[in-house]
């Protein structure tokens, strides 16, 4: 018999057109010789499902289940791809948890840390091989932080919403005078930001995912962007980044980084599939850890889906390995 999966995507912030973009895409993907999918819409007290005729059908919050005409409809296993809040700040995931239905991302708490960049970073920090940026995460946007930083950081800095996604509300600041709005655009975005200093280096991002009860680290993507560094227009607009899948990286940064990515993901008790992203420093050659992003885009175009096809892996049975790694 078919397991029952809930597709959920939307959600609260500028992030839910890039989910709806990724639910688009595993909808039509994902294995329907093993699941019956339901894609469940998710916004702020609007969560429904719409059915073949277009009638739209509300979420009984009580056990997370649909009412078809006289039937109820429970689910087996939910295949999260809501980025942004609730699906990936661990909202969702202690909902879920509650009512004891699976999932195919990391649990509450590790979801509630990786939100923060700044926490993150505090966590990973003494994995062996893996260096972080100096940084200060501040909680008001005023004078005194603004001295703060310009005693302890050294220019080129970086300013980024701590719980944002999608580069939303990210600068680069090269002069003092740029500062104070780049933090005012980072404040707009999110009530703590996170100033680090800028590493000059190679861009990559690298997926990794755990899969019939395995570790996998997939082949890294480097970044090379025509934009000062890989912001939204970088990351959702066409011809404004190359991605080369696999990244160019010679055996021992390849070895090196699949030890130091495995780490995190264990370290951060990641479940489902994660992407990590980390520059290669020009000089040295270290490796610099930027973020983690626990429900990573699923759209034809993702680093993620670019990566699985590497290893010469279908995209659906990627999918599979994730929703039946759940029920483990």
């Amino acid at each position: 018999m078919k397991k029952k999966i809930a597709l959920v995507t939307g959600g609260f912030t500028g992030e839910h057109v890039i989910s709806l973009k990724s639910a688009a895409v595993v909808e039509k993907t994902i294995n329907k010789d093993l699941y019956d999918v339901y894609k469940i819409l998710i916004y702020p007290g609007d969560w429904h499902f719409v059915c073949a005729s277009g009638e739209k059908i509300p979420v009984d919050l009580n056990d997370f289940s649909i009412s078809i005409g006289d039937e109820i409809i429970t689910f087996d296993g939910v295949f999260n791809i809501l980025h942004g809040s609730p699906g990936e700040d661990g909202k969702l995931a202690g909902y879920f948890d509650m009512l004891n239905i699976p999932y195919t991302t990391c649990d509450q708490l590790t979801s509630a840390i990786t939100m923060n960049k700044g926490y993150t970073k505090a966590i990973v920090q003494d994995i062996p091989e893996l260096n972080v940026a100096q940084s200060l995460q501040l909680f008001e946007n005023s004078e005194k932080n603004l001295k703060k930083i310009e005693s302890e950081l050294k220019l080129p800095l970086f300013i980024k919403p701590n719980n944002g996604g999608s580069s939303i509300g990210m600068s680069k600041v090269k002069t003092w005078e740029e500062l104070p709005e780049a933090l005012d655009k980072a404040f707009a975005e999110d009530k703590q930001v996170l100033v680090e200093e800028f590493v000059s280096g190679r861009e990559f991002s690298i997926g990794v995912f755990r899969g019939k009860g395995e570790i996998t680290v997939l082949p890294a993507t480097e970044i090379v962007s025509s934009k000062e560094f890989f912001d939204y227009e970088a990351k959702y607009v066409a011809g404004v980044t190359e991605e080369i899948t696999p990244g160019r990286m010679n055996q021992e940064e390849n070895d090196r980084v699949g030890r130091v990515v495995t780490k995190v993901y264990e370290k951060l008790n990641c479940k489902g599939a994660v992407r990590i992203d980390y520059f290669l420093e020009n000089e040295t050659g270290k490796l610099y850890f930027i973020e983690i992003n626990t429900v990573p885009g699923q759209t034809e175009t993702s680093l993620i889906s670019q990566q699985v096809r590497a290893i010469g892996m279908e995209v659906r049975d990627f999918y599979t390995q994730l929703i039946e790694e759940m029920f483990e």
